[in-house]
């Protein structure tokens, strides 16, 4: 059994370490992407867009995990469920490592996902108990910092290591990172929420917080907006490898281009975190939907131009455009759909972020699947799930106006 730590961490250890927490989801997809060729070719992947699934099934996990974490962490504190949730992460690398067949590999990935989702959740949950106001902020924008690192160079490391191993290499990585952050986190993290805070964990209580996120206009809204506009994301992730090393070929060089694109993420969510104070999230979200839509579309026709297959650098330059528009979108309809929700903030986190993350596997998975070696499965999913969500967001703004 490992000791409770003594004394009280250190503001930049906790932040690194936090950091390496919630990172494990991002790193466990991003650093797969370079492999999953091979790994389609030695587990004997009959369907090409297969290889889609190994992504999927981490987002699935991710989902169903979520909604139940916060909750229990609500009820036994923090790091017990966060130890639980390392334990299922590691048992599902194993898994994955060992794995002599697609469906195991599969299931290994669906473990790595439910068991990732709980640091990634009550780490959150372990920050709002101990910083509030500017404070919490100046926090979560130190860790965003660290965190956004890792789509950026998650797929080069990926690319190293299938220099010198095969794919499980990757997910030896994976693993030794996870192992050594549990301990760490055990090691040096205090119980974050004292028990006389805690919350009696009960079904009920789950149901009642479901149903307000229901019956209240802009929580439902949002949550569906925000999982219409992942589906599209998610589509990208599924695709990307084929996209960029099998359509045009870059080769080694794949993980130079995804990382360029997730830094138009990580730099909107800095912008975003300026330009909410001056805007508002809602008009926020406004302009960065119909920019996606109208960039989409425009793209869309160009594309059709071409059979499906335009120049690169203009794929880049769309690209880059449309993930600035995500960047803005994510981190404000889920601060949209929470807003109501501040007597129930654990509990509704847990179900707005879970409901969002099955819609987005679902959906995005399924457009992956119909990747036919051009991009326009891709551009269509933007631009269909843009304009999707600019509907349900001025439904969701008609009915707040009639409240």
């Amino acid at each position: 059994m490992i000791s409770q730590p003594e004394k009280k961490i250190g503001y930049v250890e906790q932040v690194i370490l936090l950091a390496l927490v919630t990172s494990l989801i991002a790193l466990s997809i991003d650093a797969m992407l370079p492999a999953l060729s091979f790994i389609e070719r030695d587990l004997q992947i009959q369907d090409p867009n297969g290889r889609q699934y190994i992504i999927g099934a981490l987002f699935a996990g991710m989902a169903f995990g979520m909604l139940f974490y916060g909750p229990i962490s609500d009820s036994l504190g923090r790091k017990r469920p966060i130890y639980v949730g390392f334990t299922i992460f590691l048992i599902g690398c194993l898994l994955s490592i060992f794995s002599p067949n697609y469906e195991l590999m599969l299931f290994g990935r669906f473990l790595q996902g439910l068991g990732a989702a709980g640091p990634r959740v009550v780490s959150m949950a372990m920050i709002r108990d101990e910083y509030e106001g500017r404070a919490m902020a100046k926090f979560m924008s130190l860790v965003m910092t660290v965190f956004i690192l890792v789509p950026v160079l998650a797929p080069a490391i990926g690319q190293l290591i299938l220099y010198v191993a095969d794919w499980r290499g990757i997910f030896w990585m994976i693993f030794s990172l996870g192992a050594f952050t549990y301990i760490w986190f055990a090691l040096r993290q205090q119980e974050t929420l004292a028990k006389g805070d805690r919350l009696h964990f009960s079904s009920e209580r789950l149901f009642l917080a479901a149903k307000e996120v229901v019956t209240t206009p802009v929580s439902l809204g949002y949550t569906i907006l925000a999982g219409f506009v992942f589906s599209g994301f998610l589509s990208y992730l599924a695709m990307s490898q084929q996209i960029f090393q099998d359509q045009y070929g870059v080769g080694e060089m794949f993980p130079v281009y995804f990382g360029i694109l997730a830094l138009a993420i990580g730099s909107a969510s800095l912008v975003n975190s300026t330009l909410v104070m001056k805007l508002g999230m809602q008009k926020l979200i406004t302009k960065a939907l119909w920019a996606l839509c109208i960039l989409s579309a425009s793209y869309l026709v160009f594309a059709l131009f071409l059979q499906g297959h335009p120049p690169l650098w203009s794929l880049m330059l769309f690209l880059l455009v449309t993930f600035f528009c995500f960047g803005i979108l994510f981190g404000n309809m889920n601060a949209m759909a929470m807003e109501p929700l501040g007597h129930i903030a654990g509990v509704g986190s847990a179900i707005v972020t879970s409901v969002s993350t099955l819609q987005s596997a679902i959906l995005g998975t399924l457009i992956a699947q119909s990747y036919d070696g051009t991009i326009l499965p891709l551009v269509i999913s933007f631009t269909g799930f843009g304009l999707i969500s600019l509907m349900v967001m001025y439904i969701t703004n008609s009915r707040i106006a009639r409240n």
